[in-house]
């Protein structure tokens, strides 16, 4: 057991809380930027509203891959501390982040060059392809900057040090807020870029948070040393890594799939429904910060405890996980059955609106706690290298449970049905995850 394995010694439950405090506030800051976004946007009129709507699934998809990235460096670093080999854990965390830059390269590359192809499949009218182009193309350019932050947080989450991860998230949401109302829309006297404002704010915060990230990692256990590549198994370490990452990204890409067909599925039924939905849909991703922090500190608690062969610990770790899932889920859903309509009344005077926006609430929220079960379920099963159990979990709960029903309920029934299909698959799912943590961490 390596001496840079702290998450193998103290209290579990101490860990579980001071790697996930920082977490929630590191997500919470992550999710304001789209916030801000979409604000600054819409004050450029409906059509560029209506492209960031367009840009919004793409940028989400392809933010998977980081995701899925940042997860496998985590894994392979988490498990080698545990290992007690620090330099096996060294030459991956260097080769990871190279590996994430390279992987950056060449997926911006290749959207940059498919993006009208790819919108207009998308059915983007003419007169939004110029907007989306004004933003897509930098981002594009730009896109091996956030795999590099994707890297380092990686790095940083395998050791074990989520507190350094969410100065990262700050220090490039911060600098968002700041550059957008700047870059987009102008201030001091300076006009603005309009819809490119936004991609170039969001390209000096990812600069902002690597420079950021660099430092960090300069202070923490593993050495950031180019060297170290020469010293490393290049096959041996994709492998490793890509065994993780590629089915956490699938994994982390099948949810927000699964929500744009629902909503399609809605949309059939009313304006007001899809209003409701979407507008009750940013309260819920607030609301599930705790559980998304918490799916990211599993990692690095579970990993290096089972490679240092604590069983026991790791397994109370996700007991300890699991439970705070249930109870957080259901007191949260009781808040929000209840306020609902108060809620609704922020983002819409319509009564149909609100109606909708309610009623989603009141049935779906009654859904979180299984939802926190399957994705901290996901989070302990990609540390342990069994990524593709992850993938079958969130695949098993999007395509054989939520949309099945959802695609029922549009046929036979009325919305709230459709509401109901997601609550299914967040039960089901949180069922099916326990079950199989069960079977893997139960040896």
């Amino acid at each position: 057991m390596s001496e840079n394995a702290k998450l193998t010694r103290g209290s579990i439950r101490g860990h579980l809380v001071t790697q996930t405090l920082p977490m929630i506030i590191g997500v919470a800051a992550i999710m304001s930027i789209g916030l801000v976004d979409a604000y600054f946007i819409g004050q450029l009129g409906s059509d560029a509203l209506a492209a960031i709507s367009f840009i919004f699934p793409i940028s989400v998809a392809i933010t998977s891959l980081g995701v899925g990235m940042m997860v496998g460096i985590n894994s392979v670093i988490a498990r080698a501390l545990g290992e007690g080999d620090d330099e096996r854990a060294a030459r991956r965390a260097n080769f990871g982040m190279v590996l994430s830059v390279l992987a950056g390269v060449v997926v911006g590359g290749l959207l940059f060059l498919l993006l009208d192809p790819l919108f207009t499949l998308m059915e983007a009218s003419e007169g939004q392809l110029p907007l989306i182009r004004e933003y897509m193309q930098p981002f594009s350019l730009g896109f091996p900057l956030m795999m590099a932050i994707m890297g380092i947080n990686g790095t940083l989450r395998g050791q074990g040090e989520a507190r350094k991860t969410s100065y990262v998230s700050i220090s490039y949401a911060v600098a968002n807020w700041v550059l957008d109302p700047i870059l987009i829309t102008g201030a001091f006297g300076f006009e603005g870029y309009g819809m490119a404002g936004a991609a170039y704010a969001t390209l000096i915060g990812w600069a902002i948070g690597i420079a950021m990230g660099l430092w960090l990692i300069s202070k923490a256990a593993l050495p950031l040393s180019l060297k170290l590549l020469r010293q490393c198994s290049i096959g041996e370490s994709t492998v490793a890594i890509a065994s993780v990452a590629g089915p956490a990204a699938l994994s982390n890409a099948i949810n927000p799939i699964g929500l744009s067909v629902l909503t399609a599925l809605i949309a059939s039924e009313s304006a007001a429904a899809v209003a409701g939905f979407g507008a009750a849909g940013r309260v819920q991703s607030f609301a599930v910060v705790p559980l998304l922090a918490l799916s990211g500190a599993i990692g690095g608690i579970v990993g290096q405890n089972w490679g240092a062969k604590e069983f026991g610990r790791a397994r109370e770790a996700m007991w300890l996980a699991g439970l705070f899932c249930v109870v957080y889920g259901l007191v949260t859903a009781a808040l929000l059955s209840w306020g609902g309509a108060w809620f609704a009344d922020i983002f819409s005077d319509d009564p149909d609106v609100i109606a909708q926006f309610a009623s989603y609430l009141q049935i779906a929220a009654w859904g979180y706690a299984g939802f926190g079960v399957l994705i901290v379920a996901n989070g302990a099963l990609n540390a342990l290298g069994k990524a593709n159990h992850a993938l079958f979990q969130s695949f098993a709960r999007v395509f054989l449970v939520m949309l099945p029903l959802g695609w029922i309920a549009r046929q036979y029934f009325d919305v709230s049905y459709i509401y109901g299909a997601e609550l299914a698959a967040n039960l089901a799912g949180g069922t099916i995850a326990a079950l199989i943590v069960w079977r893997v961490m139960g040896r």
